[in-house]
């Protein structure tokens, strides 16, 4: 991703974010990658003004605690927060989070195929998103 800004990506599955950072490994996109493990913990590390403040975040729904639409809410409301694009990276296939996650701003929504070799293309897809947006600094 050729902003040099870090990645949060919102994961609680440990299998899921390594497949991530793997997949990140390996079409050599070097940002660091900054994990939390639900939203409460992601919109923790966001206010923390020590922390750089992501160019992107992968979010993950279905999470314990804080889940991952419970967390746009929060993000959204933020000024300083809702100007990150947010991409939903997850195993949900329901409609209704789908509206639930557009309704609320999302930059994209994205099904977590089983297959690594396709899982690898939903990461290149995001690089190409991410690369040819023009965000707001």
């Amino acid at each position: 991703m050729r902003s040099s800004k870090p990645i949060l990506l919102v994961e609680d599955d440990q299998v899921d974010a390594m497949t991530v950072q793997r997949a990140l490994k390996e079409i050599k996109i070097t940002n660091r990658l900054d994990i939390a493990e639900d939203g409460e913990k992601a919109l923790a590390f966001l206010e923390n003004p020590e922390n750089e403040q992501p160019g992107i975040i992968l979010l993950d729904l279905n999470m314990p605690r804080m889940n991952g639409i419970e967390f746009l809410q929060r993000i959204k409301e933020d000024d300083s927060l809702k100007k990150i694009p947010v991409i939903v990276l997850t195993t949900s296939r329901e409609d209704q989070d789908k509206v639930d996650s557009f309704k609320l701003g999302v930059a994209g929504y994205m099904v977590k195929p089983v297959d690594y070799r396709k899982f690898v293309e939903v990461i290149k897809t995001i690089d190409l998103y991410w690369t040819l947006s023009e965000l707001p600094e």
